[in-house]
Protein backbone atom coordinates (compact mmCIF):
# COMPACT_ATOMS: atom_id res chain seq x y z
CA UNK A 1 0.00 0.00 0.00
CA UNK A 2 2.62 2.25 0.18
CA UNK A 3 6.76 1.90 -0.84
CA UNK A 4 9.00 1.26 1.72
CA UNK A 5 12.62 1.65 0.50
CA UNK A 6 11.60 2.45 -3.09
CA UNK A 7 10.69 6.52 -1.51
CA UNK A 8 7.41 5.72 0.60
CA UNK A 9 5.10 6.16 -2.17
CA UNK A 10 1.70 5.84 -1.17
CA UNK A 11 -0.23 3.40 -4.01
CA UNK A 12 -3.56 5.52 -4.92
CA UNK A 13 -6.73 4.32 -3.57
CA UNK A 14 -8.23 4.10 -7.19
CA UNK A 15 -5.08 2.28 -7.89
CA UNK A 16 -5.48 -0.68 -5.24
CA UNK A 17 -9.31 -0.71 -5.77
CA UNK A 18 -8.77 -1.42 -9.89
CA UNK A 19 -6.37 -3.99 -8.82
CA UNK A 20 -8.72 -5.81 -6.44
CA UNK A 21 -11.46 -6.12 -9.46
CA UNK A 22 -8.50 -7.01 -11.49
CA UNK A 23 -7.26 -10.01 -9.08
CA UNK A 24 -11.09 -11.04 -8.70
CA UNK A 25 -11.94 -10.90 -12.46
CA UNK A 26 -8.76 -13.18 -13.16
CA UNK A 27 -8.92 -15.18 -9.78
CA UNK A 28 -5.47 -13.49 -9.18
CA UNK A 29 -4.86 -13.57 -5.21
CA UNK A 30 -3.81 -9.94 -3.71
CA UNK A 31 -1.32 -9.79 -1.08
CA UNK A 32 -0.19 -6.47 0.48
CA UNK A 33 3.13 -6.25 2.03
CA UNK A 34 2.82 -4.24 5.26
CA UNK A 35 6.16 -5.18 6.43
CA UNK A 36 7.30 -1.88 6.66
CA UNK A 37 3.64 0.06 6.71
CA UNK A 38 2.31 -2.41 9.22
CA UNK A 39 1.33 -2.07 13.02
CA UNK A 40 -0.21 1.46 12.94
CA UNK A 41 2.55 3.44 11.08
CA UNK A 42 0.31 5.27 8.74
CA UNK A 43 -2.27 5.91 11.15
CA UNK A 44 -4.32 3.28 10.47
CA UNK A 45 -3.44 -0.64 11.89
CA UNK A 46 -2.22 -1.62 7.69
CA UNK A 47 -1.59 0.76 5.43
CA UNK A 48 -4.42 -1.00 3.27
CA UNK A 49 -7.02 -0.25 5.39
CA UNK A 50 -6.96 3.56 4.34
CA UNK A 51 -8.45 2.41 0.22
CA UNK A 52 -10.67 0.30 1.49
CA UNK A 53 -9.55 -2.73 0.25
CA UNK A 54 -9.64 -6.33 1.77
CA UNK A 55 -6.56 -8.37 0.31
CA UNK A 56 -6.77 -11.92 0.37
CA UNK A 57 -3.10 -12.11 2.46
CA UNK A 58 -1.11 -9.44 4.62
CA UNK A 59 2.85 -10.01 5.31
CA UNK A 60 3.96 -8.44 8.32
CA UNK A 61 7.36 -7.98 10.04
CA UNK A 62 9.71 -5.09 11.33
CA UNK A 63 7.19 -3.49 14.19
CA UNK A 64 5.13 -6.94 14.52
CA UNK A 65 7.64 -7.55 17.30
CA UNK A 66 9.54 -4.76 18.20
CA UNK A 67 13.05 -5.24 16.68
CA UNK A 68 12.94 -8.87 17.68
CA UNK A 69 13.13 -11.62 14.40
CA UNK A 70 9.67 -12.27 13.54
CA UNK A 71 7.56 -12.51 10.63
CA UNK A 72 3.96 -13.54 9.73
CA UNK A 73 1.72 -14.37 6.77
CA UNK A 74 -2.32 -13.27 7.72
CA UNK A 75 -4.91 -14.34 5.20
CA UNK A 76 -8.54 -15.70 4.55
CA UNK A 77 -9.46 -18.88 6.38
CA UNK A 78 -8.98 -20.82 3.11
CA UNK A 79 -5.85 -19.65 1.87
CA UNK A 80 -3.76 -20.42 4.93
CA UNK A 81 -5.59 -24.12 5.74
CA UNK A 82 -4.61 -24.96 2.28
CA UNK A 83 -0.97 -25.93 3.08
CA UNK A 84 -0.35 -29.48 4.31
CA UNK A 85 0.75 -30.67 7.54
CA UNK A 86 4.50 -29.53 7.53
CA UNK A 87 4.30 -27.95 4.76
CA UNK A 88 5.22 -24.39 6.36
CA UNK A 89 8.22 -24.37 8.63
CA UNK A 90 11.69 -23.09 9.13
CA UNK A 91 14.51 -23.18 11.11
CA UNK A 92 13.55 -19.68 13.56
CA UNK A 93 9.57 -20.36 13.37
CA UNK A 94 7.42 -20.12 16.42
CA UNK A 95 10.45 -18.30 18.53
CA UNK A 96 8.44 -17.93 21.73
CA UNK A 97 10.87 -14.94 23.03
CA UNK A 98 9.63 -13.17 19.71
CA UNK A 99 6.20 -14.00 20.15
CA UNK A 100 5.70 -13.17 24.03
CA UNK A 101 7.33 -9.57 22.33
CA UNK A 102 4.47 -9.49 19.52
CA UNK A 103 1.77 -9.79 22.12
CA UNK A 104 3.27 -6.87 24.24
CA UNK A 105 3.52 -4.64 20.71
CA UNK A 106 -0.19 -5.42 20.19
CA UNK A 107 -1.06 -4.74 23.77
CA UNK A 108 0.81 -1.19 24.30
CA UNK A 109 -0.66 -0.40 20.17
CA UNK A 110 -4.08 -0.59 21.93
CA UNK A 111 -3.39 0.41 25.34
CA UNK A 112 -1.68 3.61 24.55
CA UNK A 113 -3.91 4.21 21.47
CA UNK A 114 -0.42 4.55 18.81
CA UNK A 115 -2.59 4.35 15.77
CA UNK A 116 -3.97 8.02 16.63
CA UNK A 117 -0.56 8.65 18.30
CA UNK A 118 1.11 8.26 14.55
CA UNK A 119 -1.71 10.35 12.76
CA UNK A 120 -0.51 12.90 15.44
CA UNK A 121 2.63 12.56 14.72
CA UNK A 122 2.12 12.39 11.27
CA UNK A 123 0.70 16.15 11.48
CA UNK A 124 3.55 17.28 13.19
CA UNK A 125 5.65 16.08 10.90
CA UNK A 126 4.09 17.40 7.72
CA UNK A 127 3.06 20.59 8.68
CA UNK A 128 7.10 20.91 9.03
CA UNK A 129 7.69 20.09 5.94
CA UNK A 130 5.40 21.83 4.16
CA UNK A 131 6.88 24.84 6.01
CA UNK A 132 10.41 23.41 4.87
CA UNK A 133 9.45 22.92 1.45
CA UNK A 134 7.57 26.47 1.32
CA UNK A 135 11.37 28.29 2.50
CA UNK A 136 13.12 26.67 0.07
CA UNK A 137 11.05 27.30 -3.05
CA UNK A 138 12.89 29.97 -4.75
CA UNK A 139 11.88 28.91 -8.13
CA UNK A 140 15.18 27.85 -9.10
CA UNK A 141 17.87 25.84 -7.73
CA UNK A 142 17.71 22.93 -5.24
CA UNK A 143 14.48 22.18 -3.44
CA UNK A 144 11.85 20.17 -1.52
CA UNK A 145 9.85 18.44 -4.24
CA UNK A 146 7.28 16.30 -2.63
CA UNK A 147 6.38 15.84 1.09
CA UNK A 148 4.48 12.40 0.64
CA UNK A 149 3.34 9.17 2.97
CA UNK A 150 0.35 8.78 5.38
CA UNK A 151 0.08 9.06 8.87
CA UNK A 152 3.54 8.96 10.49
CA UNK A 153 5.71 7.24 7.40
CA UNK A 154 6.23 10.29 5.89
CA UNK A 155 9.51 11.71 3.56
CA UNK A 156 10.48 14.44 1.89
CA UNK A 157 12.42 14.75 -2.11
CA UNK A 158 15.56 16.71 -2.56
CA UNK A 159 15.52 17.87 -6.38
CA UNK A 160 17.83 20.22 -8.24
CA UNK A 161 14.73 22.16 -9.57
CA UNK A 162 11.01 22.18 -8.76
CA UNK A 163 10.29 22.66 -11.90
CA UNK A 164 12.78 19.55 -13.88
CA UNK A 165 12.23 17.61 -10.65
CA UNK A 166 15.73 16.05 -11.09
CA UNK A 167 16.95 13.93 -8.76
CA UNK A 168 19.27 15.35 -5.91
CA UNK A 169 20.90 12.56 -4.12
CA UNK A 170 23.89 14.80 -2.83
CA UNK A 171 22.08 17.28 -1.68
CA UNK A 172 20.08 14.51 0.57
CA UNK A 173 23.18 12.84 1.17
CA UNK A 174 24.44 16.63 2.63
CA UNK A 175 21.55 16.94 4.69
CA UNK A 176 21.88 13.26 5.81
CA UNK A 177 25.42 14.47 6.76
CA UNK A 178 25.02 17.74 8.62
CA UNK A 179 22.14 16.23 10.50
CA UNK A 180 24.11 13.81 12.01
CA UNK A 181 27.36 16.72 12.93
CA UNK A 182 24.15 17.96 14.91
CA UNK A 183 23.62 13.97 16.41
CA UNK A 184 20.24 13.09 14.20
CA UNK A 185 20.58 9.71 12.45
CA UNK A 186 18.53 10.21 8.73
CA UNK A 187 17.92 7.60 6.13
CA UNK A 188 17.90 7.82 2.53
CA UNK A 189 15.11 6.09 0.25
CA UNK A 190 14.01 6.27 -3.32
CA UNK A 191 15.14 4.89 -6.92
CA UNK A 192 17.62 7.37 -7.16
CA UNK A 193 18.39 7.82 -3.18
CA UNK A 194 17.29 11.60 -3.30
CA UNK A 195 14.35 10.97 -0.60
CA UNK A 196 14.96 11.35 3.20
CA UNK A 197 12.29 9.19 5.10
CA UNK A 198 11.46 9.31 8.90
CA UNK A 199 9.81 5.62 10.97
CA UNK A 200 9.87 7.45 14.15
CA UNK A 201 9.15 4.90 17.34
CA UNK A 202 5.24 5.64 18.11
CA UNK A 203 6.00 6.17 21.47
CA UNK A 204 8.36 9.47 20.67
CA UNK A 205 7.41 12.24 22.75
CA UNK A 206 6.33 15.40 21.73
CA UNK A 207 9.36 16.97 23.45
CA UNK A 208 11.66 14.52 21.32
CA UNK A 209 9.80 14.98 17.87
CA UNK A 210 10.50 18.26 18.42
CA UNK A 211 14.30 18.41 19.07
CA UNK A 212 14.54 15.82 15.97
CA UNK A 213 12.46 18.37 13.92
CA UNK A 214 15.12 21.01 15.07
CA UNK A 215 18.21 19.40 14.38
CA UNK A 216 16.42 18.45 11.04
CA UNK A 217 15.85 21.96 10.29
CA UNK A 218 19.32 23.32 11.41
CA UNK A 219 20.72 20.50 8.86
CA UNK A 220 18.81 21.80 5.84
CA UNK A 221 19.39 25.30 6.09
CA UNK A 222 23.14 24.41 6.50
CA UNK A 223 22.81 22.30 3.22
CA UNK A 224 20.43 24.48 1.05
CA UNK A 225 21.03 28.03 2.34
Amino acid sequence: PQQGEGGFHPAPNEYLVALRALCDEHGILLIADEVQSGFARTGRFFAIEHSGVEPDLIVVAKSIAAGLPLSGVLGKAEIMDAAHDGAVGGTYVGNPVAQAAALAVLDVIDDERLVERANAIGETMRARMLAWQERYDTGRGPAIGEVRGLGAMLALELVEDRATKAPAPALAQGVIDAALERGLLLLKAGVYSNCIRVLCPLVITDAELDEALGVWEEALAATLG
